[in-house]
């Protein structure tokens, strides 16, 4: 084995116990809040405690078990971080390298999924369709995970995103350097006030110090084209001063019924360095998302129509006609089987936003031992999602309108941190505020009605801007200031033990102005909480973790922490929102809207030698004052109320283990078991429903997964499998969705390796060739669920209720990619 390959498998395996060396994952010797900060020259900066080793150095090292590092690689370099020990609980480490792997334009969240505990689902393979995106880790699911990008807080991912933007609109997949899991409810530094579940801390890549650019084209199924193109301007000055600029395009129809699943996304990056260890940077993004999302299915049409049941929308006059002769009681075959065979496939359905967000920071060495880090950020998105109803007629007589979601966000904050090391001590304190306006309004716009053949006016472009609606449908304007504070301490009790203590204080308030509500689209007597306000205030959120490595390749961790959910917002019946229901529904339960919290207790063990990689992650969750909506009705006018269903109880475990038996081959299994139960029975509208010891909604209680991958020369290629084990979809579980599984290939060669391709064409570093299949078997599964909420109970619909998604079939993709 070559000497650098040697010390790069080592040191990948002690950075994690459990993940393909070849895959581009690591375990974080490093903490969330203790990245490594820029300097001048290299791409990945060295901290306090750390070397820069580059690739011809590596072989002249050796490593001990006391010294696990990070891993991080960039197109023309690789570095190795080495830093001592700092306890940081259940940290996992994904890199650039890996998240290429993956078919062009892809989710990294979707990447994230590869780990134990991690479940990412989907209707479409790259991860791109905002509608059904959805991720949860150990129980948690996505609005309960906290989002940074540079640290700056992304919010809560939901589709109509309160208090931030989805993270495939914040940046790039292939600008993103890194990305940092928190797994346990910790990471009192990060700025998110919904952290109950852990964090996903995205780290952007730094622009290159010289001259250069990437150019990424992309291929697939259903017309899918995926266009990157980034221009690094290299170092401008002695200083160091450098920037990129890159454009991404995606485009591709849904693979269910018409329509076009379109993305375009500029992003933008400066570094000034200051002095040897100091530096200004300022990140910026523009994404303009246009897409038909997929449909949403119930168990009952996937039993009587079947799983390709798609909207009526086609691009043409007969698809409105559909939709006109179905608001009209003539339905297409097989729908006359349904409960309710007019809400089960609508005209169209439509999410158009578009986001601006970046911001400055600050980073500052003020002494050998003391560094100071603000960031000032800012973001403002308009949102206009659509469906047409065949609910609520237009003024030309048409029985279809288009109803339109259109919320608005005008956020900025500032993060200010201070770290000082004296002593064994590693100290660090600091601040966060955020003021977000956000408006949430729905309108009705007129369709064009068809008479004796002809239409009355032209069919509206569903991807276009809408104007000029007839009716207003709600309205609620909430404003909400967040204020949280930490300090933590990190101990170095010995060299190869440290316990770490620290606490995080949140004080929230959201109020919400004067709303207004249709009764003639509600109902008369209709109502909507306007004029009210809840304050979320927790001062004390301690956590407390150790790490010790012991013997020889050994290391024991435990981590115990306090977390709190701030109150959610939304447009009416849109969440768990305690503002998005009725006044009455307010009133009646304001008494009971606590805010959600929960201790996490867990326990790890890690052991990492040349040819073996183990790991076993326990934990158990005490969630408390879960807020839930409850839906029961059509998808389309829900009866909707969102209760506090008392307390969750989750113990798990996930267990993983690498081989790697030969140079360059690795094999990974892991399993994760979630037994997530609610302790109380739920009583709604005077009924008790038996969800007590029930596994929770949406979340599987066994997970298997399974990777190979190989290293040769140029190629690198992988195969992968899933198992996602039954989930309950009614709250009572009595209707439960199979569990699938799910595999995918893919196989690279960089032409870069040749001799003869560098010698001919020297001004490419790198020339990727890219190929890969998604659902390697074709099965049919479902995907996403709960996107509409979830239904109590077969006695309240639940069969009938339309909130899952079916899963992509067979796609392939494929990928030209080259470094400059």
């Amino acid at each position: 084995m070559r000497p650098s390959t040697v010390s790069l498998t080592r040191l990948l395996l002690l950075s994690s116990a459990f993940i393909p060396i070849g895959s581009g994952y690591a375990r974080a010797a490093t903490p969330v809040h203790k990245t490594p900060h820029i300097t001048a020259r290299k791409h990945i900066p060295p901290a306090r405690n750390a070397r820069i080793v580059s690739k011809a150095s590596v072989k002249q090292k050796t490593v001990t078990p006391q010294e696990p590092a990070t891993y991080l690689s960039s197109t023309s370099e690789q570095f190795e971080v080495r830093s001592h020990n700092v306890p940081h609980g259940a940290v996992v480490t994904i890199g650039q390298k890996l998240l290429s792997q993956a078919p062009a334009g892809t989710n990294p969240l979707k990447t994230l999924a590869q780990l134990p505990g991690i479940m990412f689902q989907t209707a479409q393979p790259q991860g791109i369709d905002v509608w059904s995106n959805q991720v949860f880790m150990h129980g948690f699911q996505q609005q309960e995970i906290g989002m940074t990008l540079d640290g700056m807080p992304l919010g809560e991912q939901t589709v109509r995103n309160y208090n931030g933007l989805n993270t495939i609109q914040a940046i790039s997949s292939e600008n993103v350097a890194r990305i940092v899991v928190s797994e346990s409810a910790g990471a009192e530094s990060v700025a998110a006030t919904n952290n109950l579940g852990g964090s996903f801390s995205y780290i952007s890549r730094d622009p290159a110090h010289k001259f250069g650019g990437t150019v990424t084209q992309g291929f697939g199924s259903y017309a899918n084209f995926h266009t990157f193109a980034r221009v690094d301007s290299g170092d401008l000055n002695s200083t160091g001063t450098r920037f990129y600029a890159s454009y991404m395009r995606q485009d591709g129809q849904i693979w269910k019924g018409t329509g076009d699943q379109f993305m375009q996304q500029v992003n933008a990056k400066f570094v000034q360095p200051v002095g040897e260890s100091s530096s200004i940077s300022a990140f910026f993004d523009w994404a303009d998302l246009h897409q038909f999302s997929t449909p949403d299915v119930s168990p009952e049409m996937l039993s009587n129509v079947g799983y390709k049941t798609t909207n009526y929308y086609n691009g043409k006059q007969s698809g409105l006609q559909a939709a006109i002769n179905a608001a009209n009681g003539i339905f297409p075959p097989g729908f006359n089987k349904l409960k309710d065979p007019e809400d089960s496939a609508y005209y169209d359905a439509v999410l158009n936003t578009d986001d601006t967000f970046g911001g400055i920071k600050s980073h500052m060495q003020l002494t050998d031992k003391l560094t100071w880090d603000t960031t000032a950020y800012g973001h403002g998105e308009t949102n206009q999602t659509t469906w047409t109803t065949p609910y609520y007629s237009s003024p030309n007589g048409s029985p279809l309108s288009e109803l339109v979601k259109e919320p608005s966000i005008r956020r900025f904050g500032i993060l200010s941190q201070l770290h000082y090391n004296i002593a064994h001590n590693d100290i660090s304190g600091g601040v966060w505020y955020e003021n977000n306006h956000y408006q949430s309004n729905m309108f009705a716009y007129e369709m064009p009605n068809i008479v004796d053949g002809q239409l009355t006016s032209a069919i509206p472009n569903p991807l276009g801007h809408w104007s000029n609606p007839f009716a207003k449908i709600y309205n609620q304007t909430y404003n909400t200031n967040t204020f949280t504070a930490f300090v933590q301490d990190t101990y170095r009790i010995l060299p190869n033990l440290a316990l770490h203590f620290g606490f995080k204080s949140v004080l929230a308030t959201t109020r919400v102005g004067n709303g207004f509500i249709n009764d003639d689209y509600y109902g008369a007597g209709s109502n909507i909480a306007s004029g009210v306000g809840l304050t979320t205030s927790k001062p004390f959120l301690p956590h407390i973790s150790a790490d010790w490595h012991f013997l020889k390749h050994h290391e024991l961790y435990f981590d115990i922490s306090e977390n709190v959910h701030t109150y959610a917002q939304s447009g009416y019946k849109l969440s768990n929102s305690p503002f998005a229901i009725s006044q009455t529904a307010f009133d009646a339960g304001r008494n009971s809207f606590k805010p959600e919290t929960d201790w996490t207790y867990a326990l790890g063990y890690r052991y990492n030698s040349r040819f073996v990689g183990a790991s076993v992650y326990a934990y158990r969750t005490n969630f408390n004052n879960r807020l839930q909506q409850i839906t029961s009705g059509s998808a389309v006018n829900p009866v909707s109320t969102v209760s506090n269903v008392g307390g969750v109880t989750m113990n798990g475990v996930d267990a993983a283990i690498t081989i790697m038996p030969i140079r360059n081959l690795s094999f990974t299994n892991s399993i994760s078991y979630d037994h997530a139960t609610y302790d109380n029975n739920l009583t709604e509208a005077g009924t008790s429903y038996g969800t007590k010891g029930k596994q929770i909604v949406n979340y599987p209680r066994f997970m298997y997964k399974t990777r190979l991958s190989y290293e040769w020369r140029g190629v690198t290629a992988y195969v992968d499998a899933n198992y996602i084990g039954k989930r309950n979809y009614s709250y009572t579980g009595d209707v439960k969705i199979p569990g699938y599984w799910l595999s995918n290939l893919g196989v690279q060669y960089n032409f870069g390796k040749l001799e003869a391709f560098r010698n001919s064409v020297s001004a490419v570093k790198d020339l990727t060739l890219s190929f890969s299949i998604t659902n390697l078997q074709n099965n049919r599964y479902i995907s996403t669920m709960g996107e509409n909420g979830n239904p109590l109970s077969t006695g309240q619909g639940a069969l009938a209720y339309q909130s899952m998604l079916v899963g992509a079939p067979r796609m392939f993709f494929g990928s030209l990619s080259a470094n400059f």
